[in-house]
């Protein structure tokens, strides 16, 4: 791994938590492979492009790194209507990154939905050089998994694959289809595709109790979250058990 540069964000307020406040650690990279970046999703690292970062708050340790053991999933009832209702009717495919006009209209009309339903920030429309510096331009190759019905694209997703693992970087969808649970439905895929590979597991970000936008993690069961503290991982929410405060 080569750093270009490293820094810690001056205390804001927190981008899950708004009542809280956050920082975060970066480091921007020339050069990383995805051995190496493996080993960091391990310690609690997520990416964006080439940029690194994890949460280091001085007061706060709600954020957890969650990840699915590939071997011992089991889909609960919500999740096998989600399976069962789209993948007749939806073609998934994987390549390389690119952008497009379609995906571009698609990440824009996701974003005006989530700030309008649930308080995300909002933003102007995402120009072509931004999205290829968030999701295009990778130190190691990434995959994007593009969702279609007929040939309208109405999902696009980014993912990791790593030596450990499938981790799921980003998702977004057409609004007008979320009953669809898209979200829900990228996330079987990715557990299938990891078993398909023989991979241990798929890491799924930070879960965040408290947070609407990240909470539904935690129904992807059994799974595991690694300690902020100690940096072990530990198992966490056992399928059947109810949502209960770590």
């Amino acid at each position: 791994m080569q750093i270009q540069y490293s820094f810690l964000s001056p205390p804001g307020r927190c981008g899950y938590l708004p009542e809280q406040t956050w920082s975060l650690r970066y480091e921007v990279v020339r050069a990383l492979d995805a051995g190496e970046f493996g080993g960091l999703l391990q310690l609690g690292w997520r990416r964006f492009g080439t940029a690194l970062f994890r949460p280091e708050c001085a007061a706060c340790r709600r954020c957890q790194s969650i990840r699915v053991p590939v071997a011992t999933f089991k889909p609960d009832r919500s999740q096998k209507r989600a399976w069962k209702s789209n993948t007749d009717s939806l073609m998934l495919t994987i390549g390389a990154p690119a952008v497009s006009a379609a995906k571009l209209k698609l990440h824009d009309e996701f974003h005006e939905f989530q700030s309008e339903t649930k308080g995300w920030p909002g933003h102007g429309p995402k120009d072509a050089a931004g999205y290829e510096d968030s999701f295009v331009n990778n130190p190691f190759q990434t995959e994007e998994w593009c969702y279609w019905l007929g040939d309208r694209l109405i999902g696009v997703g980014y993912v990791d694959p790593v030596p450990v693992g499938l981790s799921a970087i980003y998702f977004f969808y057409d609004p007008g289809e979320r009953g669809r649970s898209l979200g829900t439905f990228n996330v079987l895929n990715v557990l299938a595709e990891a078993a398909k590979r023989g991979l241990p597991h798929v890491y799924l970000g930070y879960y965040v109790v408290g947070c609407a936008s990240l909470e539904y993690k935690a129904r992807f069961q059994p799974n595991e979250v690694r300690d902020p503290d100690t940096g072990d991982w530990v198992a966490f929410r056992q399928p059947n058990e109810p949502a209960s405060k770590p």
